[in-house]
């Protein structure tokens, strides 16, 4: 045992754990972070737009991970300064450098988490316990499910605000069509450039990912 953890073993179980981060790490981009935020108002912006596949998924992926890091820089910075590097200093053993870097992480999503939320799952747990546990002190299967809950709602609400004043551009399309008595035109294909229009004026795409990122502070 004292091989492993003080001699050569260490740098193959370092190894192993790079690996296995390397595995979850797509899983905990959309579970810890706020990728499913940004990742959910962009599609929503695309379909108030009324655009099928412009930007391509793949352009709306790759910014909404760039994104991403923005936000999170400061978390992983947290946790790179206070648990990977005294863990590569040998300073700390495994599972004490998995119980510091969790407390950064955990306090950025309980800051975005609604207390209803929170005490959802507190209650639904099968652990009495954990009812009177808060803070970080909370466990990861009551803060992920409970931030994630949290995530959805709120990008559900911006993009019903994204689609309101697109909606109303559709709707005086539609209505101005159909008193000049052009029924057969589709309105989406007059309403559809008025539409880029507005959003290219009012730097949308800026306007957009700056109010994102304000809600995160």
């Amino acid at each position: 045992m004292e091989f492993i953890i003080n001699g050569e073993g260490s740098d193959a179980v370092k190894f192993i754990m790079v690996l296995t981060l390397i595995g979850v790490a797509p899983f905990m981009l959309l579970m810890m972070t706020c990728f499913t935020r940004l990742i959910i108002v962009f599609s929503f912006l695309r379909n108030a737009l009324g655009l099928q596949q412009t930007p391509p998924n793949q352009v709306l992926i790759g910014l909404a991970l760039f994104v991403t890091f923005f936000i999170m820089q400061p978390v992983l910075s947290e946790v790179n300064e206070t648990a990977f590097q005294p863990y590569n200093e040998g300073l700390i053993q495994t599972q004490e450098f998995l119980d510091i870097a969790q407390v950064p992480i955990k306090e950025f999503m309980l800051k975005q988490t609604g207390p209803s939320e929170v005490e959802l799952f507190k209650n639904l747990s099968s652990d009495e316990t954990i009812r009177n546990v808060e803070g970080t002190d909370l466990p990861l299967h009551i803060v992920v499910p409970s931030f994630l809950t949290s995530e959805l709602k709120r990008a559900f609400l911006i993009g019903f605000l994204l689609f309101i004043p697109f909606l109303i551009i559709d709707l005086i399309v539609g209505s101005t069509l159909m008193s000049m008595g052009m029924i057969m035109l589709p309105p989406v294909m007059i309403s559809l450039p008025f539409k880029i229009m507005l959003f290219v004026v009012v730097d949308g795409w800026g306007l957009l990912i700056k109010t994102l990122i304000m809600t995160y502070n």
